[in-house]
């Protein structure tokens, strides 16, 4: 299996810093945001990864010693055409292996080991030739669930729907029929077939090719797993959310090992 981490985008909520740095340079605490996904994809057991990003000289001037050991790799995203298009740009380097997805700005209390273990025993398992993992965390607070991409499912029962940045009165409306709603984190786990589904998605009302709809189509083919990680998760992509992931990872570290 491949890791590929999305690290473009203009990075406009931490303007004016992005000005002159690509949002994932910027220290959490005391390592570059970059960092984290690099290693949370090492402690998964993957060693060939690749970075798409629109500043690849400045990842590579921060990157270029390469003290992690592994293959990094650089890719260009053109344009801002949402999380799925910048996907495509990672192709050619996965090739027709298995990848490990992971959003840039996204940093986990624990690595996402187990995720990578539960895709391969379902692709192994299951009846589907090509499949999805998604990685869930449970919300917080109800507003939280309109920030992210959510899971939707009858209380203890299989995914019923999955819906992008929900509208609050939304997420009443499942809380009052007692369905259970989870946000999507930025860990998914793919077959080579991915590339495929982002070559036919339609822009959303955004205008943008969202991983929603590419994790739609599996789940219509019955070929999508999920699993709810346990610890803290937290984006990184605005000012209050990049303090409280420094302060996180000061006080508890990160991609640690899942406790027994």
């Amino acid at each position: 299996m491949k890791g590929v981490i999305l690290a473009g985008g203009l990075g406009s909520r931490l303007s004016p810093l992005t000005r002159v740095a690509n949002k994932h340079l910027l220290p959490v605490w005391d390592q570059p945001m970059i960092h984290y996904p690099i290693e949370n994809l090492l402690k998964s057991g993957i060693k060939e990864i690749v970075i798409v990003s629109n500043d690849a000289d400045g990842f590579y001037r921060v990157l270029s010693d390469n003290s992690y050991g592994c293959k990094l790799t650089f890719a260009w995203q053109k344009g801002e055409g949402g999380i799925a298009d910048a996907l495509k740009s990672a192709r050619d380097f996965v090739g027709d292996d298995n990848c490990c997805v992971m959003l840039g700005d996204n940093i986990y209390q624990y690595s996402c080991a187990t995720a990578v273990r539960s895709f391969q025993e379902f692709m192994q398992y299951s009846k589907c030739d090509n499949g999805a993992l998604i990685v869930t965390k449970q919300a917080n607070k109800l507003e939280d669930l309109t920030r992210f991409g959510c899971v939707v499912s009858p209380h203890g029962g299989k995914i019923e729907k999955l819906v992008e940045k929900p509208h609050s009165e939304e997420c009443e409306g499942w809380a009052e029929s007692g369905s259970d709603a989870s946000i999507i984190t930025g860990c998914y786990c793919y077959t080579p077939d991915v590339f495929e589904i982002c070559d036919k998605l339609k822009p959303s009302h955004r205008g943008e090719l969202e991983i929603t709809d590419v994790n739609q189509q599996y789940l219509d083919r019955g070929c999508l797993e999920e699993i709810q990680i346990d610890g803290w998760w937290q984006d990184a992509g605005t000012f209050e959310s990049l303090y409280q992931a420094a302060t996180l990872v000061r006080q508890h570290g990160a991609n640690n090992d899942e406790p027994e």
